[in-house]
């Protein structure tokens, strides 16, 4: 009789490659969801976000407590060596947010996951747009973020009647930044008053999140106190807004490049990674980050 033993069809081999734990979440934390954002947002209580590109860095994130995670195309330039997020297809992003997912749902994650809609895969068509969200969505995403201004208002309508969740984005719209002529503060002056009137009109088509990216923090505030059923999420936009984001490799330090104005660097001031995603998480929802005068404009 042979005493050789064998593995169940369940058993996974240990391996030494980055082994996310089987829980790492506290059984306290309920999934974070659309009604409970709202809960937040209506009771003012900050929303945490970051960029997440991997099955690691997404399961770290949700242990240090982040409300939402964001694969956003900025994997472009973060993770592929692009000039601009431009160049990101749509089955990059699928491929990406698939890893996140996979990530959250190992270790029982509970943060809530959007999925930026590159560009390219959602200006031809309402119809395109469903087309592109639906995959996404199928990878794990439980929203999909868009950017521009009113002319999405009929895609955001179209896909919010269809069940999929839309976060807006508006200021600096990294897919459009050759238009923009630069990474440039926008929203200035009287072009603040067009940016107010696109947003209303986003929150109006069914949006319920709505990225701010480098406009004035006097601005946002504005448009935070006015947008009821929308949150807005700052990055670079000052300390009033409903949230905050940040492309987690720029506040843990892993960029050799100049450090965007609007961040900072949590790595500087932790023993390591996990304790430098918690310090983020409580200085967003506390409000010392962003000072508005380092952070905004």
């Amino acid at each position: 009789m042979s005493n050789t033993t064998t593995s169940s069809p369940e058993t996974t081999p240990a391996s030494p490659y980055g082994t996310l734990p089987p829980a790492s979440t506290p059984a306290s934390r309920k999934p974070v969801s659309l009604p409970r954002l709202a809960d937040m947002h209506a009771r003012g209580e900050k929303i945490s976000m970051l960029t997440a590109y991997d099955a690691t860095f997404a399961a770290m994130a949700d242990a240090a407590g982040v409300d939402c995670l964001l694969v956003g195309d900025s994997l472009g330039m973060v993770c592929q060596g692009l000039n601009s997020t431009v160049g990101v297809s749509l089955e990059t992003m699928r491929y990406h947010t698939d890893s996140v997912s996979r990530g959250l749902r190992r270790v029982q994650g509970t943060a809530w996951l959007i999925a930026d809609l590159p560009f390219g895969s959602y200006q031809e068509s309402r119809e395109q747009a469903l087309r592109s969200a639906t995959v996404l969505m199928q990878a794990g995403a439980h929203m999909v973020k868009l950017e521009g201004g009113d002319w999405t208002t009929e895609t955001v309508r179209f896909l919010v009647e269809r069940g999929i969740p839309v976060c807006a984005h508006l200021g600096l719209t990294p897919q459009t930044v050759h238009a923009l002529g630069g990474y440039r503060v926008q929203g200035k002056g009287d072009a603040g008053a067009l940016l107010k009137q696109h947003a209303h009109a986003l929150q109006d088509a069914g949006a319920t999140m709505l990225v701010l990216e480098m406009v004035p923090a006097a601005l946002a505030a504005e448009l935070t106190a006015e947008l009821k059923h929308c949150a807005t999420i700052g990055i670079g936009a000052g300390k009033a807004t409903a949230g905050q984001v940040l492309v987690l490799h720029d506040m843990l330090g892993i960029n050799l490049g100049k450090m965007p104005k609007f961040v900072r660097n949590f790595m500087a001031d932790a023993p390591g990674v996990l304790p430098a995603l918690k310090a983020y998480v409580q200085a967003v929802k506390d409000g010392s980050f962003p000072d508005d005068q380092l952070h905004a404009w």
